[in-house]
């Protein structure tokens, strides 16, 4: 049997593949469309990237395929339900990389709230003259209110690290979670609620129709003037010409993003110039032990795939258990 495998990945993880054919893109960044396509017609696995698109188009170049394995939470780049019409089980990497993506929601948090990365470049440009007890003034993170948009795996480890800072915690999403709000001491709220009680919001929802640009204008004048936003989950949650107008009006006091919409963001997106706007580059899951992690959950569920088995994570699993 034939493997594709779209990026290059940590050494030694693809090792339990070798017994089949294994072909790896060597190129720098996300394998080309094009070339994907010419070389998924003869695969029988295929373990990608969330910078793949896996539609019915793709599909139709692969007649032999079996498995798709990503290496994500997130499936919104891959069309489930063509995967599922030809039988194709969809691995995904749930689980692994959800406390690594929490601390990353935390380093955001702090680093926006108190203003941080300006004052990094405060210091770097020269300007840092005598004490000031005006400079840089940002807000607190104890004894604030903490909303979290999606209480799912991630945002279940965000709101247990609320409590080293004494505070209030918020959630929203499709339904209440009555077993989880004893054991991590949140109250639900329906959304515009949870907006205008909160000092600051994290988005850790999933990408779906439903949710896209989920925090457009209406969302954001609901917010407080000097809250924060954090977003970890998928760019698309927030409308981004929204948020620039949000944050040069005063609408909200601070954003901070591991994801965009595009991604990667322009470097001279009117975003990326704004002081009170912190963006990195998805990093959200990015520490070597759980990145390794995940590939090799990515790895697994392609071997399980390959050999007919369950997958040990499938984000369509009525392929599995019709």
């Amino acid at each position: 049997m034939n493997v594709l495998v779209t990026r290059r990945l940590l050494p030694g993880v693809l090792d339990p593949l070798r017994r089949w054919a294994v072909d790896v893109w060597e190129g720098e960044g996300p394998m080309p469309r094009s070339e994907l396509t010419k070389r998924v017609a003869d695969v029988d696995g295929l373990l990608c990237m969330l910078t793949d698109r896996i539609d019915a188009e793709l599909l139709a170049a692969a007649p032999r395929l079996r498995v798709v394995s990503q290496m994500a939470v997130g499936v919104d780049n891959v069309d489930l339900g063509a995967c599922t019409a030809r039988g194709i089980p969809v691995g995904h990497t749930p689980g692994v990389l959800t406390e690594t993506t929490a601390d990353t929601a935390w380093a955001l948090l702090a680093a926006a709230t108190r203003r941080i990365p300006e004052g990094h470049d405060h210091v770097r440009g020269g300007h840092w003259g005598p004490w000031d007890p005006g400079l840089l003034l940002g807000g607190d993170l104890w004894d604030t209110t903490l909303g979290i948009v999606g209480l799912g795996r991630i945002g279940s480890a965000v709101a247990r690290r609320a409590r080293g800072f004494s505070m209030r915690v918020l959630y929203t999403g499709p339904r209440r979670k009555p077993h989880l709000e004893a054991r991590l001491r949140v109250t639900y709220r329906e959304l515009d609620d949870l907006l205008a009680e909160s000092d600051h919001v994290v988005l850790t929802a999933p990408l779906t129709p439903e949710t896209r640009h989920l925090i457009g204008r209406d969302a954001l004048r609901r917010m407080r003037p000097d809250a924060t936003l954090v977003n970890v989950a998928r760019g698309g949650l927030v409308d981004h010409e929204a948020l620039y107008e949000a944050l040069i009006e005063g609408w909200i006091g601070r954003a901070a993003l591991d994801v965009t919409e595009p991604e990667p963001i322009p470097g001279d997106h009117p975003l990326v110039g704004l002081p009170n706007c912190l963006i990195i580059p998805h990093l959200g899951s990015a520490s070597e032990r759980t990145r390794r992690a995940m590939a090799e959950l990515a790895v697994a569920n392609l071997e399980r795939g390959l050999r007919g088995e369950p997958l040990v994570h499938c984000a369509n699993p009525e392929v599995e258990h019709p």
